[in-house]
């Protein structure tokens, strides 16, 4: 193993330590006891949830290889998977706002644990269920879950801030250490213990029942609109409405879309990217290197979402700045960077900057986690949260389905390349989203103080007071207009 793979593990695993020991009260969020202990207990099913996925993804392909499927009928597959998600994933996100939360999650679990049981079976059928399963897992495994810890967290009556805490650690164990855990334990599952590539699907499956017995035990139900007259299509109706009629709300579907796409991309694109001759590279301990990267930029956000300033508003447009630069360095290297020659299992000079933009990139997804549920807590409503989050995901899945369909039909240059102008995308879009928060937070603050002395003026006619405030909506609408004008112009 090439000694930069050492060092870039070692290096990060420092720096991870000295940010999470060096952390002073500035960087921490007070909490009280009652939270912090709503907290650990979502910490715990989030963390087994993220376990039961995290054992599955690096043994999928190579299960379906062991049955003799090829890599076309494999495509079909993790299509199949991406294509549920995309077509079921609305609909059981309405079914969680309206039939419960902690029912939805509850759902994930078992439908989860039936897709690891589909994976003992050799029949293509079989395994297609299975990846049908699997996808509608996911559309519930990322709405569900945070669906319920908002409306749970207003429910009890927690301060605002504090969901800051519960998400920046939840990306900091689920997408980080447990990650690395899990990919420790399928390793030692499947070759130390050389128990089959179905073993880490089996411990999946068992992972899965422990957190839904959790669930069972100690979560308590919350809905999005329990009105017995509102039926599926209402909601996703409202839903539709909501993203339609709401520029903040459409603006942070698009952001997220743009980078997820870019981030599933990437899962397929990085092993050809550091291997381009068919190098034997470590991918075990590349992906565990990412990982901590991705802890790295979690523990990053938990300091910049403990204070007031930067804004997440603001700080996102570097993120999606660097993370853009970071894709494009396959495009740079391609065009600028002598080939050199090198032994099987070596890594190239070019091969270096890429794993170190890489690991560029993974830190800027441990910051994008957090900071995207910061955003949607604020500017998505309660009534239909996972509804909307998982409408969000629809662009996503369809633009997986065409990058799967299309791999090898384009150079993987050209592919990174694509990322890298949607993830541009992402930091003008958030740029917009900024202007926009930027001014209805100094209209409110303006409009609550000229409140404040109207009633100091001592006014009591309801009438005026209705007036009043009639007539500060309709300058807020106004105001609200020109600055978007303003902002197309290229003048904010």
């Amino acid at each position: 193993m090439e000694m930069l793979y050492y060092l870039a593990f070692g290096t990060l695993t420092m720096v991870v330590l000295v940010l999470e020991l060096s952390k002073t009260n500035k960087d921490r969020i007070n909490t009280s006891p009652a939270f912090n202990s709503f907290k650990n207990n979502y910490l715990l099913v989030y963390s087994l949830m993220m376990a039961g996925d995290w054992l599955q993804g690096p043994y999928v392909y190579y299960l379906y290889s062991t049955y003799g499927f090829g890599k076309g009928e494999i495509g079909q597959l993790f299509i199949a998977g991406f294509g549920s998600s995309m077509l079921f994933g609305t609909i059981v996100g309405s079914l969680a706002d309206k039939q419960g939360r902690k029912r939805a999650c509850v759902t994930y679990c078992i439908v989860y644990i039936l897709s690891c049981i589909t994976k003992h079976s050799p029949e293509y059928k079989v395994l297609m269920l299975g990846r049908v399963l699997g996808g509608i897992s996911t559309s519930l495994l990322f709405s569900a879950f945070e669906s319920w810890l908002v409306a749970e967290h207003n429910k009890r009556g927690f301060e605002q801030q504090w969901l800051s805490v519960a998400f920046s650690k939840a990306i900091f164990l689920g997408n980080g250490l447990i990650a690395i855990l899990s990919g420790l334990v399928g390793n030692l599952l499947v070759d130390t213990f050389g128990l089959g590539p179905v073993a880490p699907f089996d411990a999946a499956a068992s992972i899965l029942a422990i957190g839904m017995a959790i669930i069972l035990s100690s979560w308590t139900e919350n809905y999005g609109d329990p009105s017995e007259n509102k039926g599926l299509l209402s909601q996703f109706k409202a839903a539709a409405i909501a993203i339609a009629s709401d520029e903040k709300i459409a603006l942070l579907g698009a952001i997220q879309s743009l980078f997820e796409g870019s981030m599933y991309t990437f899962v397929f694109l990085w092993t050809p990217a550091l291997s381009p001759h068919d190098e034997d590279i470590p991918h075990g301990f590349i992906f565990a290197t990412f990982m901590l990267a991705s802890m790295l930029g979690s523990s990053v956000a938990s300091r910049l979402l403990a204070r007031s300033s930067p804004t997440v508003e603001s700080y996102m447009q570097v993120v999606f700045s660097i993370s853009s630069a970071s894709l494009l360095l396959p495009i740079v290297t391609n065009f600028f960077v002598v080939p050199t020659n090198f032994k099987a299992g070596g890594v190239s000079f070019s091969g270096c900057i890429l794993f170190l933009g890489f690991c560029t990139f993974e830190a800027c997804v441990g910051i994008f986690w957090p900071s995207m549920m910061k955003m949607r807590s604020q500017y998505v409503p309660e009534e239909a949260r996972s509804t909307i989050m998982n409408f969000f995901r629809m662009p996503l899945n369809i633009f997986v389905c065409v990058v799967l369909y299309n791999v090898n039909a384009f150079p993987i240059t050209i592919m990174f390349g694509m990322c890298s102008i949607f993830l541009f995308a992402a930091c003008a879009l958030q740029r917009r989203l900024m202007v926009i928060a930027r001014t209805l937070h100094g209209y409110t603050i303006k409009t609550d103080r000229f409140m404040t002395n109207y009633k100091l003026l001592g006014s009591n006619d309801n009438a005026d007071w209705i007036e009043l405030f009639n007539l500060t909506s309709k300058l807020e609408s106004v105001f609200c207009r020109i600055s978007g004008v303003l902002a197309s112009a290229g003048v904010l």
